[in-house]
């Protein structure tokens, strides 16, 4: 995505610096210019409900159909979720421990948005709370209240019945369905346009009211997500490659050190997928394994996103002194993993993760401040993705010749 011909990414980046020189300059003067930043938000805040709706139906109604997959396909969606929540758990447990966001109150920053109910009552949500609470008794009433948790689970309800649905009536829902979420992503693309200054405004304001203390903690939380990532690309996956596939570890991860480079230089799991064939095909897993586990797992598999969106959530609950339960752990881990299912092709990870943090009533004003640094971020979390994708086929691989091997046995 462009910004004046110059990568988004990059107008980000220099607008993430412009505004902390202006912060460090003007000091608590430059929050004149704060309600640019606002306005930003509330257009990402206006386009997350609808477009986690749709998307999250495209996303499941391929899950609603796939007959042809068969036991594979059932496996290779269970292996994500275990990896996912796995990854999440990792995305909780560090900031959980490690406190990245605590010693610094920002809530000055967004007094206006922030949840009453847990400003004024002090409550944190329990688990059966959480679970009951996900249940939506009024879907329409869910999507006007914003209900997060309760419109993804409709959603995938929703999508998995189209995908049951007579392939003629399918395909006439799929096709409205797949418009509007064409236009409202075209909506979240022009409205990114605009967040360079969205991000210099909040970030002039941040560091102009707290001083260079911000930077400080999103170094922490940048230091601790490295920490977990290497965890999950590395003892967990080689792990799971380890026990459950005819490949060793020690080659699997020679033979993903060229995509998980390019992953990091191209911050696309899609345009990694030709050496990612070509990897798996190195390590003999056939094509019509990998043509279906890769392909899927650019799409909804995103470890490195799960390990992402838990922590930054509760990084800023720490920010806020927000009071944080089991129910809302229990919440962060179904959003941020769900969530993946059908936005993984949105541009860059803001959706989900103002998604996440509406899920629990964490206000989403803070959230550009990360914006500035979020490539280097998606960089390596995409290098743990295709990870995950790559390490799913060698384990598909095994399964379906175990099954090959059953069948001629009994024959």
């Amino acid at each position: 995505m462009k910004f004046f011909k110059i990568d988004l990414g990059v107008a980000i980046l220099i607008a993430m610096v412009l505004g902390a020189a202006l912060g460090a300059i003007f000091g608590e003067d430059v929050s004149v210019i704060a309600p640019v930043g606002k306005i930003f938000i509330k257009l990402l805040s206006m386009l997350v409900v609808p477009l986690v709706f749709f998307s999250i139906i495209m996303g499941a109604q391929a899950l609603g159909q796939s007959k042809n997959a068969g036991k594979i396909g059932t496996l290779t969606f269970g292996y994500f979720g275990l990896t996912s929540f796995i990854a999440v758990f990792f995305g909780i447990i560090f900031p959980v421990l490690f406190k990245p966001g605590s010693g610094l109150d920002i809530s000055d920053l967004a007094k206006d948005m922030m949840d009453s109910s847990l400003v004024s009552k002090g409550e944190v949500a329990g688990f059966w709370d959480t679970m009951l609470g996900a249940i939506p008794a009024n879907p329409f009433r869910s999507l006007t209240e914003g209900s997060i948790l309760q419109i993804i689970l409709f959603s995938l309800f929703f999508g998995v019945g189209i995908g049951k649905l007579p392939d003629e009536k399918r395909e006439l829902v799929s096709k409205t369905i797949e418009g509007i979420n064409d236009v409202l992503t075209w909506m979240i693309i022009k409205v990114m346009w605009i967040a360079p200054f969205g991000v210099l405004s909040l970030m002039a304001d941040a560091v102009g009211t707290f001083g260079f203390d911000v930077l400080s903690s999103i170094g922490q939380l940048f230091i601790l997500y490295m920490v977990a990532l290497l965890i999950v690309a590395y003892p967990m996956f080689g792990a799971f490659v380890h026990l459950f596939s005819n490949v060793s570890a020690k080659k699997f991860f020679k033979e993903m050190m060229t995509p998980q480079i390019f992953a990091i230089s191209s911050a696309s799991s899609l345009a990694t997928l030709p050496l990612n064939y070509e990897a798996c095909d190195n390590m003999g897993v056939k094509k019509s394994i990998s043509s279906f586990v890769l392909p899927l797992g650019a799409t909804v598999n995103m470890a490195g996103n799960a390990v992402f969106n838990p922590m930054v959530a509760i990084f800023f609950a720490q920010l806020y002194n927000i009071p944080l339960g089991f129910g809302d752990y229990i919440a962060i881990a179904i959003v941020s993993v769900l969530g993946a299912v059908g936005t993984a092709g949105v541009p860059g990870p803001t959706l989900l993760s103002v998604a996440v943090l509406m899920a629990v009533g964490i206000p989403v004003e803070a959230l550009p401040l990360i914006f500035g640094v979020d490539r280097i971020f998606d960089m390596f979390r995409t290098a743990v993705n295709i990870t995950g994708d790559a390490s799913c086929a060698v384990v598909m691989e095994k399964i379906d010749n175990m099954g090959s091997t059953t069948v001629e046995n009994q024959s």
